[in-house]
């Protein structure tokens, strides 16, 4: 491979056909894209004798990641390239969307395709989507519309784009309403931004420092994103050593916490859409352009284990195992190692002898599914250099595709938070495959920090050890100069630290976004009684006035008394419990359980669910507090089911 340096700096493109797969970034602007640090120099990297190679030159900015974690980034690279594992199977290409291409498949995606054809059969939905936007998600629609319009404009093709004005219009009788919302919601925005309330110290006047350390999930990131960009001044992050990463604080919200995977099918097809929407907006908001790319087909195996689709493989496991979310071979091989001992000093550092790694490879594609493989004769480092193959060899990156180049841009946010904000954002926007394998991986390198004091393995040496081999997806190394690798170096090392060190941040649903699906499902709800014939509409109208009656008169009563838990699973199918002030969700569970004695679940395997209204259905975690969702959704009904973890 050639060195690309220019005067002005390296350039990095992904893999693809016209280079321009990933964000450009010159060596000028890393001290954004790497969180440089003042040191200048150079920075060499010993290379193994033979490789014919020329060492890295540096950068005039270095990223907060010591020089040791840089040469263990380029030891693990050497040891990929020696691999061959690469050159295995057909490269991934990837293919860069035409003009006006990526704004049709976004609107596609956002559930928005109504917007450019007419034709197509979600335009209901659509409208009701719409009115639940804020102002910096519709400009986000609003500005990919106005570019598909402009597009076939210049095509001369005929189009029903419609006018973006009209798309937004409000109606009289909404119009003072939504004003008064966006005043408000601007002003909490600007609230939570300033730190207001958070108490002053010498070193944060106006407590602004304890309002970089704060999530606020009820208001939109873009949002407050916007009030950061309109009115307030913003340093330039600075990376931190792993005992010096903030700790993020996110103020307890009665309602209770909603992970992924807590809502039904249904409920995260609308999260997905409106998460799509607002991470466009926050990226939009800061001024930061991504584009998306598709993977051209390519001819990959249809059974295995290594080099197999996460979708295929996964398909094979749930015929041995119902319920699998994360391959069977994965788990194993965590799990092996962790049998094996955490202690070890330099497990995913140190590798496995390749020719061992390569004939264990071939062994376990013939033995695992038979349960003949003898695991016992595995040795630790083997298995962990087993487990990088596995990652590596996946014909579609982890992080897909799709999203790979906002990963990668999510450095350029101006702020810790807002990083953090786009990285939750984006994995709820992975394929649920990709987003279970990740978080099994970023459970398992935590475990694996946590006895740093004895490995060696520190935060920083698991984030430079793994990134390589989840960022540099088939082929990719081919397609890139050494000094766009280095480029990428503490880049990617940057955002592995940041997926493992605040996994229990990112891997949930924020409250602004779930309350936008409540808001989606009412007005559902609402269109779907008066589009009805009338004779049918008008029955219905006359049974809904005497049901919300009575469910009135129930949860009047429900407020000072009591709610009915139903447990269809069980032998006891409801029961009454008081309703206090204070009752949560593991309250209930716990009377549930020293009533049904006889029950062979384990607590862990039990989730009360607020269920009807407003949500689909939601596993409630035990710290909810119930008049809480019962003020947010007065209609809601209480069921206790086993879950599957």
């Amino acid at each position: 491979m050639s060195r690309q340096q220019d005067e002005q700096g390296v350039v990095l493109t992904a893999y693809t056909s016209n280079s321009e797969a990933l964000p450009a970034i010159s060596c000028k602007e890393q001290t954004e894209f790497l969180g440089a640090s003042r040191r200048t120099g150079q920075y060499n990297v010993q290379r193994c004798k033979g490789s014919g190679k020329a060492p890295y030159q540096r950068c005039s900015s270095q990223d907060s990641l010591d020089e040791q974690a840089m040469v263990d980034y380029f030891k693990e690279v050497e040891i990929i390239q020696r691999s061959g594992d690469a050159e295995t199977q057909e490269d991934l290409q990837l293919k860069v969307a035409d003009e006006g291409e990526q704004e049709e498949a976004w609107l596609m995606e956002a559930g928005l395709a109504t917007l450019f054809d007419e034709s197509a059969s979600d335009g209901e939905d659509s409208i009701v989507l719409l009115s639940t936007l804020t102002r910096t998600q519709a400009a986000a629609v609003e500005r990919r519309v106005e570019t598909l319009k402009q597009t076939l404009r210049k095509r001369n093709k005929p189009y029903s784009v419609p006018d973006v004005r009209e798309i937004f219009k409000p109606s009289p009788a909404s119009q003072s309403k939504d004003e008064a919302g966006s005043t408000e919601r601007s002003a909490s925005s600007k609230q939570e931004v300033e730190g207001l309330g958070n108490g002053a110290g010498p070193d944060t006047p106006g407590g602004g420092a304890d309002a970089e350390t704060d999530i606020n999930l009820e208001v939109s990131f873009s949002e407050q994103a916007l009030i950061y960009k309109e009115g307030l001044k913003v340093t330039q992050p600075q990376n931190e050593a792993d005992d010096r990463l903030p700790d993020f604080r996110v103020s307890q919200d009665k309602t209770g916490q909603t992970r992924v995977g807590d809502l039904s099918a249904e409920d995260m097809k609308k999260v997905r859409r409106l998460v799509l929407i607002e991470m466009s907006a926050l990226f939009d908001t800061c001024g930061i352009e991504v584009k998306a790319h598709k993977a051209l087909k390519v001819k990959v195996r249809e059974s295995g284990l290594f080099g197999v689709s996460l979708s295929t493989l996964l398909e094979q496991d749930q015929r041995r195992i119902l319920g699998t979310k994360v391959p069977l071979i994965l788990q194993h091989l965590i799990s092996h190692i962790e049998e094996q001992g955490l202690d070890t000093e330099g497990v995913l550092r140190i590798p496995g002898a390749a020719t061992r790694v390569k004939a264990v490879c071939h062994e376990l594609e013939h033995k695992f599914y038979e349960g003949m493989f003898p695991w016992e004769s595995l040795k630790q480092h083997d298995a962990a250099s087993l487990l990088k193959l596995f990652i590596r060899e996946l014909p579609y990156p982890l992080l897909t595709v799709e999203y790979f180049n906002a990963f990668i841009s999510v450095l350029k946010l101006p702020t810790k938070k807002q990083q953090l904000q786009a990285l939750n954002l984006l994995l709820l926007l992975l394929p649920e495959p990709n987003r279970d394998t990740l978080k099994a991986l970023m459970e398992f390198f935590q475990r694996v920090t946590d006895h740093k004091d004895r490995n060696k393995m520190t935060l920083n040496n698991v984030a430079v050890v793994m990134a390589p081999n989840i960022f540099m997806c088939k082929g990719f190394r081919s397609k890139i100069s050494e000094q766009q690798e280095f480029a990428m170096a503490t880049g990617t090392a940057n955002i592995v630290r940041l997926l493992v060190r605040y996994q229990n941040l990112l891997w949930t649903i924020p409250k602004f976004v779930l309350n936008q699906v409540r808001k989606h499902n009412m007005e559902n709800q609402r269109k779907m009684n008066r589009d009805r014939a009338v004779k049918k509409l008008l029955k219905k109208m006359a049974y809904d006035r005497e049901r919300a009656s009575d469910k009135q008169e129930k949860n009047t009563e429900a407020e000072g008394g009591f709610i009915r838990v139903q447990a269809p699973q069980f032998s006891m199918v409801s029961m009454a419990i008081q309703l206090t002030e204070d009752l949560k969700a593991s309250d209930v569970l716990t009377r549930f359980l020293s009533q049904e004695r006889s029950l062979s679940v384990k607590r862990e395997d039990l989730c009360l669910y607020e269920m009807g209204g407003n949500i689909k259905e939601r596993c409630l975690d035990e710290e909810t507090y119930i008049k809480a969702v019962l003020e947010l959704n007065p209609s809601a009904e209480w069921v206790i089911k086993s879950v599957q973890h």
